[in-house]
């Protein structure tokens, strides 16, 4: 985690559920993280089984240049990671996990920012899958942020922090799977290896990780 909006919500959310997978909905004080609470967001999933934004800081909104309550979360994502992306919210719902993402984003104009974005599981009526606690922080905040909207994202790393409880090596090969063949994935237990990939039609070396860290909660 690069970001202090990051730590802070995650501190707070790791302090707030306790012995529990997951905090409920109604016990986040937003008084508690007025630090982050500008990056902070709420996502709702809709009837498509897809997540909405039900809630987004003014500095979320600053990256895309527009208000994003009631707007696609998942359809920010470039298609080519829509596969990995699904699978990953899966993780956080399903099992708990939490999700550390981070993305290039390119506006119109073809000037680039990069974003470190952080997914959260909550409990709503009882269920983890229909609600999720995050936060998006722009890396370095360029001079044009809120000026130009970031029109196209792609991932540049994803990492996760199970529960103690869950089969790591069967979580990873799923989500090792789903990652473009542009983005490389490395097991915890081995090194990144660059590969060979076209960014944006230029031939390039990605670094890009995807790290399964055991003993979250610890």
């Amino acid at each position: 985690m690069q970001k202090q909006s990051t730590k802070t919500l995650y501190a707070y959310w790791n302090a707030l559920r306790g012995s529990r997978s997951a905090p409920d909905r109604r016990d986040i004080d937003p008084t508690k993280i007025r630090g982050a609470l500008s990056n902070t967001f709420i996502l709702e999933l809709n009837d498509d089984h897809e997540f909405d934004f039900r809630l987004a800081g003014s500095h979320l909104c600053s990256i895309y240049a527009r208000e994003l309550k009631g707007r696609s979360f998942t359809r920010l994502w470039h298609p080519r990671d829509r596969d990995a992306m699904e699978t990953l919210v899966r993780a956080v719902t399903e099992d708990n996990a939490v999700a550390l993402v981070t993305f290039s984003g390119m506006t119109s104009i073809h000037t680039r920012m990069s974003v470190e974005t952080i997914l959260l599981p909550v409990r709503h009526n009882g269920s983890t899958q229909s609600r999720l606690l995050g936060a998006m922080t722009a890396v370095d905040d360029p001079y044009w942020l809120g000026v130009q909207p970031v029109v196209e994202q792609r991932i540049s790393g994803l990492r996760l922090i199970w529960p103690d409880d869950n089969s790591l090596a069967e979580m990873a090969r799923d989500i090792a799977a789903s990652v473009p063949m542009d983005v490389a994935f490395a097991s915890g237990n081995g090194s990144p290896q660059p590969m060979s990939a076209t960014v944006f039609g230029r031939q390039a070396r990605r670094y890009a990780h995807l790290s399964v860290i055991d003993g979250g909660r610890n």
